[in-house]
């Protein structure tokens, strides 16, 4: 299958999986989940959808009840996609955000420290 085909099945994916997720489905902890991206097999036999939430606290919740739904999702995708076969979903965490945030507090430490230094060598010279 061509690259263009699977980057737009994986942008219809995430587009209706969020829609789903929002209007279909009653589980709460579900709902928390904001679907990042999705990443199809070159066969669209399986899906991985990464996923984020707003509090770490919950994502054990949220995972258990991603997988729960996830066949009536499967089944509602394929109801409204044209698509031979739907893919089988799996939900991935995705602590790329987190990370990010533990960087950007290293690098803001360091130009702190930087900064700090650098006064204090000011001092030193006058």
């Amino acid at each position: 299958m061509t690259h263009f085909r699977i980057e737009r099945v994986n942008k219809e994916l995430l587009r209706e999986l969020s829609e789903l997720l929002q209007f279909e489905i009653k589980d709460e902890n579900a709902k928390r989940a904001i679907l990042v991206e999705v990443d199809c097999s070159k066969d669209l036999g399986h899906a991985k959808i990464y996923y984020t939430t707003i509090s770490r606290e919950n994502r054990e919740a949220v995972q258990k009840s991603l997988e729960k739904a996830s066949g009536l999702l499967r089944g509602a995708i394929g109801r409204q996609m044209r698509l031979r076969k739907v893919p089988e979903l799996h939900f991935i965490p995705d602590y790329v955000e987190e990370e990010a945030r533990k960087i950007e507090a290293v690098l803001d430490s360091l130009k702190k420290d930087g900064e700090n230094s650098q006064k204090g060598e000011d001092d030193e010279l006058r």
